[in-house]
């Protein structure tokens, strides 16, 4: 029974398999991340403490684009995500080539969510040990997705990920409305990291991205940042 824990492909009696389980726990154990979808736009935002002050924080990033309307966010391994952001990338690339238009989110996500899921399977792997969330715009409008170790998928009005998500998620739910702009979007998302975040909250320990109408995914600089907390202090 004890070796089963460590076993990728065996299922436990309890029709659990452990390593998945384990996957989970490293993504309740990374930073607080978030999404909102909005009337016209979708926003990620997330921690983004770093581990010491030597650490050179233009060289962490919490979130990637991965094709000009789509991009993700995560809690977890950071190396894990790294190379989901790279297949990713290679897909909306070949998607491109072969279709001369952009991937659909909801397309993308599928075939991201099938790659994780092929590491639940496999002998010689492990699962990622990340949740992902990803935001997109297309022809459809605003989409946002949560990638799960297992290789599940949820499409999501708001969602939040890693050590504080419960209460993020009890706060996005008396916060959110159908009916709000990005721009209140944000504000919502920085709200929702504040009640839970240690410290003081300041544009170099946070990371905001948005896709707006303009279809085009972008990682907010600091000094926009500071200007939205600023509205929320």
């Amino acid at each position: 029974m004890a070796s089963s824990k460590f076993s990728l492909t065996t299922f436990s009696s309890q029709g659990k398999l452990h390593q998945i389980e384990y996957a989970l726990v490293a993504v309740e154990k990374g930073d607080t991340c978030l999404g909102i979808k909005a009337k016209n736009g979708v926003v990620l935002a997330t921690e983004k403490k770093l581990s010491s002050i030597l650490v050179d924080e233009s060289s962490v990033s919490k979130a990637g684009a991965i094709s000009r309307h789509i991009g993700a966010s995560y809690s977890g391994i950071s190396a894990d995500f790294r190379v989901l952001l790279q297949k990713a990338r290679k897909y909306a690339i070949q998607y491109h080539s072969t279709y001369h238009e952009d991937v659909p989110s909801s397309q993308l996500c599928q075939e991201l969510s099938t790659v994780v899921q092929e590491y639940t399977q496999s002998g010689g792997v492990r699962p990622f040990g990340i949740s992902m969330l990803m935001a997109g715009y297309d022809f459809e409008g605003p989409h946002l997705y949560q990638i799960d170790p297992s290789g599940a998928f949820f499409s999501w009005k708001a969602a939040a990920i890693g050590k504080n998500m419960g209460n993020a998620k009890s706060f996005l739910e008396k916060r959110f409305s159908e009916d709000q702009e990005l721009e209140d979007a944000i504000h919502t998302a920085l709200l929702t990291l504040k009640e839970g975040f240690e410290g003081e909250m300041n544009e170099r320990n946070i990371e905001v991205a948005v896709v707006g109408p303009d279809r085009v995914f972008r990682i907010l600089p600091q000094h926009e940042v500071r200007d939205y907390l600023a509205e929320v202090q």
